[in-house]
């Protein structure tokens, strides 16, 4: 029954968000497409976090998605659909490679070689004319007959994309990552490549996310790689400690919040980080499993006085 509600919520604030779109202004419609890209970064960073990974090269992949658009549209002429395809897979064929190389280490050796990764691309990017240097890609336009209704397009992909990890974690795939994350030598003992099914996982999250960042070329119309620094995953990580790790539910939840906090934070100028940074604090104190975690809490209690 759980495993429905999740599938259920998540569909259900899929279309609060649309609605948004739909009655809320042209504001509100950009406001959305931040939360909903948002949500799909941190779900693709608690995807990793499956096999007992935390995973800080997510904004480089997304970057890499972002990059490859930006290219694509500024130099060549192809289809929309095409473009986006083109970006995942370039995300997937690096993160294949960067995931047989650096998988074969853990914990805090493997956040920091995805830092370093996220760096050298971010550098990278600035060295490169082709790229636009430090300035950037200019011009990400959607085609025209997409323009009008992108808002809703990017809402709707980045909740099937949401959906579709979730659907991998509850298959027997998704349990082989969870038993790796609890005892890989378990699995390893049965029969299972526990190497091979680590890179399987960072790939589809890395996919994902570099899908993610060529959505966000077209919402931005800009990048620059001042975009794609380490600092997007921790973002993406406060977005799922807020929302809570535990729960699909978690990473769009906490998505949702913070990111309309930061849209209030910025009429504060230089005081926006600290009403973010507070919004963070105080979530990690007195909701130590999320916004997911209460609204379970919430619900069990209700179910107890009943």
């Amino acid at each position: 029954m759980t495993e429905y509600k999740e599938w259920i919520g998540i569909v259900a604030i899929a279309c609060a968000l649309l609605a948004g779109v739909a009655f809320g202004g042209s504001y509100i419609g950009t406001l959305v497409v931040w939360i909903a890209i948002a949500a799909v970064m941190a779900s693709s960073l608690r995807f990793v976090l499956l096999i007992g990974e935390l995973n800080f090269a997510s904004a480089a992949f997304f970057g890499i998605g972002a990059y490859c658009t930006g290219y694509i549209v500024n130099h060549a002429d192809l289809p929309f659909v095409l473009t986006l395809a083109l970006s995942g897979g370039l995300a997937l064929v690096v993160s294949i490679v960067f995931g047989g190389i650096t998988l074969k280490v853990k914990g805090p050796y493997f956040l920091l070689i995805g830092f370093a990764f996220t760096e050298a691309l971010r550098i990278f990017y600035t060295r490169m004319e082709a790229l636009g240097g430090n300035s950037g890609l200019v011009g990400i336009f959607p085609p025209a007959w997409l323009d009008a209704h992108y808002q809703y397009f990017t809402t709707v992909l980045c909740f099937l994309l949401i959906l579709g990890l979730l659907g991998i974690e509850r298959s027997h795939l998704g349990k082989i990552f969870i038993a790796i994350r609890d005892n890989e030598n378990v699995v390893r003992s049965v029969g299972n490549r526990v190497f091979f099914t680590k890179v399987v996982c960072f790939a589809i999250a890395s996919t994902v996310a570099g899908l993610a960042g060529s959505l966000h070329a077209f919402a931005n119309n800009v990048i620059s790689p001042l975009d794609f620094g380490f600092m997007l995953s921790i973002f993406a990580l406060a977005y799922l400690k807020v929302g809570g790790e535990d729960s699909p539910l978690g990473p769009v939840m906490g998505a949702a919040l913070l990111v309309c906090v930061a849209s209030y934070a910025q009429s504060l100028g230089g005081n926006e980080h600290i009403l973010y940074g507070l919004a963070i604090v105080l979530s990690v104190l007195f909701m130590p499993k999320g916004l997911a975690g209460l609204a379970d809490l919430l619900r069990r209690k209700k179910e107890s006085v009943a």
